[in-house]
């Protein structure tokens, strides 16, 4: 659930992304970071162990004001994939406001990405979270490496969801901007059927997108990243 101070008028609006060990989540993170504006961006954090890329999360702060005054943070956060971290996920989940699900492509790995997505909502329903309204964007990352499961069965398997899919290759940055773009909006479409950030605040998704990304980092949306899906408001 959004934070919202509107004494101070601030909100703090938290984004999740959530996925197997090793999916790249935290690569997503780190390509983020260097595509944001250094007058938005706060510093990356993360916490390593020779287990797990990132053993607790990843925090990434984003700054920006309306024209009407109200501060609004945007937080990214990582969980750490392994299984055995489950507390962890459940806790760095609590309070979300959408989640970017970062599947590894390769075929060997469809079993940790079912099991993930499965706990995945079981999280959300113990933190109290609807997971039929919360804004969830899919991304099958790795598609440099071999033996990876064709788009033609993402589409068949997640072409009937409501959420929109996207392929990407972390590593080199492709797909990644795409995603984070389709969440943000579905993030605050949602938020703004429930509060008017628009009408009370003059929050504008464009505006806010163009404050993040410096215009000589702004990457053209790539149509053939996304494969299937649809985002509702």
């Amino acid at each position: 659930m959004v934070q919202m101070n509107l004494q101070l008028k601030e909100v703090a609006v938290k984004v999740v992304y959530y996925g197997p060990a090793l999916s790249g989540k935290t690569t997503n993170l780190q390509q983020l970071h260097t595509l944001f504006n250094p007058e938005a961006r706060g510093r990356l954090m993360s916490l390593e162990t020779q287990h797990d890329r990132t053993l607790f999360f990843d925090l990434l702060p984003i700054h920006y004001r309306t024209p009407s005054g109200l501060s609004v943070k945007l937080k990214l956060y990582t969980v750490p994939g392994q299984v055995v971290h489950n507390s962890t996920r459940k806790a760095v989940l609590a309070g979300a406001d959408a989640v970017a699900f970062i599947a590894d492509s390769q075929k060997s790995q469809a079993l940790s990405n079912s099991i993930s997505f499965k706990n995945l909502k079981e999280n959300l329903k113990l933190n109290g979270l609807d997971y039929d309204k919360m804004p969830i964007v899919v991304q099958f990352n790795k598609r440099d490496l071999e033996d990876i499961k064709p788009e033609e069965e993402i589409k068949r398997d997640w072409g009937t969801s409501r959420f929109a899919t996207y392929v990407a290759t972390a590593t080199d940055c492709e797909g990644v901007y795409e995603t984070f773009e389709c969440l943000l909006r579905a993030a605050f479409d949602s938020l703004d059927a429930d509060y008017e950030f628009y009408r009370k605040f003059g929050f504008d998704i464009d505006d806010f997108i163009k404050h993040l990304f410096p215009e000589n980092m702004r990457k053209p949306v790539n149509p053939h990243s996304r494969i299937s899906g649809a985002v509702k408001s």
